[in-house]
């Protein structure tokens, strides 16, 4: 053994926190945050304003990046091996990709567009508008791969191509395959949707009365995405699942309750176009609407139906053969969800409250459908 001193190990590194330090990125954290509020700052690497987004319950897979594109100007082009989806807040323009056969695909968005990149394209965004700036937010794999390869040249200097993610060109225009397995799990494959507010739902009952919801297989990637809608003046039942999965509120009214069993208060989190929360690991949260107007939210995680990452990712995508998923089975069953007849009585009466002071009457009683 030499005694020569030699320099200390390091360890204990985050890869993902040590690049997003190295980028300059500005950091935004909180419980939740109004995204289109929020501050950006020159981000070299992709040519425009952008921001990291870390959320309390964002998990170790998922982050959130906000790029804030100047008028008349275009994002750098770029590709890499995490993935990224992405949602348009405001503004109209197209992204552009490149495929290494010399093929491209593009297609125009606008406020509510949503659509992937799929793995490893080449691609740019340009902003259409001369005078007002594109707002996009894109949850993306970056932490997982970071930590993974902790290189970030093999992240975004790779070249190898994922011809299989490509998809069809139709997926590339708002069109799309309904794959129907059963209520809860119903997909639409895509790659891009023009606008989320108008996309048709499938009925999803088991979380409350008139509930719909869609799954969304995107860029055949390992990414978790669903929209979900509440019917109006009307909430949706408790439930639980992994952390990471970013909530955004895109029409209506409400808020949303979170907590863990023993908790003797809620959190709560008030819906305003633009804000995104992540319930945290396990922690049971509640939709709820304030207003005559349904309400619809898109979540965003990892972990798909398609490809689950975990086998916790899978028995909540799944459940076991012959039963319902763990997401419509009650808690009481070995599953994730909370009854309205197993509520807190505190719950109703919260909504009733908010109702009143709307001057929206209501007598519904949601243990009687």
């Amino acid at each position: 053994m030499t005694t020569e001193a030699i320099k200390p190990l390091a360890y204990g590194i985050d890869s993902y926190l040590e690049w997003i330090k190295r980028e300059g990125l500005l950091v935004h954290e909180g419980l939740a945050l109004n995204l289109i509020k929020l501050e950006t700052a020159d981000w070299p690497r992709f040519g425009v304003n952008g921001a990291a987004l870390h959320f309390r319950g964002s998990g170790d897979f998922c982050s959130m990046f906000l790029m804030d594109i100047g008028a008349g100007r275009a994002s750098n082009p770029i590709q890499h091996v995490f993935e990224a989806i992405y949602y348009v807040f405001e503004g109209r323009g197209s992204t552009q990709l490149e495929f290494s056969d010399g093929t491209t695909r593009s297609f125009e968005w606008g406020p509510r567009s949503f659509f992937a990149i799929p793995l490893n394209a080449k691609y740019r965004h340009f902003n259409a508008s001369g005078t007002e700036r594109a707002l996009l937010a894109a949850t993306t794999t970056a932490p997982l791969m970071m930590k993974i390869f902790h290189n970030e040249r093999f992240i975004f200097d790779l070249p190898f191509d994922f011809t299989d993610r490509i998809g069809k060109e139709a997926f590339f225009t708002g069109q799309g395959d309904l794959h129907m397995v059963r209520p809860g799990n119903n997909m639409w494959e895509t790659n891009f949707v023009p606008d989320l507010g108008e996309l048709e739902l499938t009925s999803w009952d088991d979380r409350g009365k008139g509930s719909k919801n869609i799954i969304f297989a995107l860029g055949d990637g390992i990414m978790h995405a669903h929209m979900s809608e509440i019917p109006p003046a009307m909430y949706k039942k408790a439930h639980r699942h992994i952390d990471g999965a970013h909530v955004l509120t895109l029409t209506g009214n409400g808020y949303s309750l979170l907590w863990y069993p023993g908790d003797k208060d809620f959190e709560r989190v008030d819906w305003e176009y633009g804000v995104v929360f992540p319930p945290q690991a396990n922690q049971f949260h509640q939709h709820f609407v304030t207003s005559n107007n349904a309400s619809r939210y898109i979540a965003t995680g990892i972990g798909g139906m398609r490809y689950p990452l975990t086998e916790e990712h899978r028995r909540i995508a799944l459940g076991k053969p012959g039963e319902k998923q763990s997401l419509s089975l009650s808690v009481k069953d070995g599953g994730d969800q909370i009854e309205f007849t197993d509520q807190d009585p505190r719950i109703h009466e919260i909504w009733r409250e908010e109702m009143r002071k709307n001057g929206i009457p209501s007598d519904w009683d949601p243990t009687k459908g």
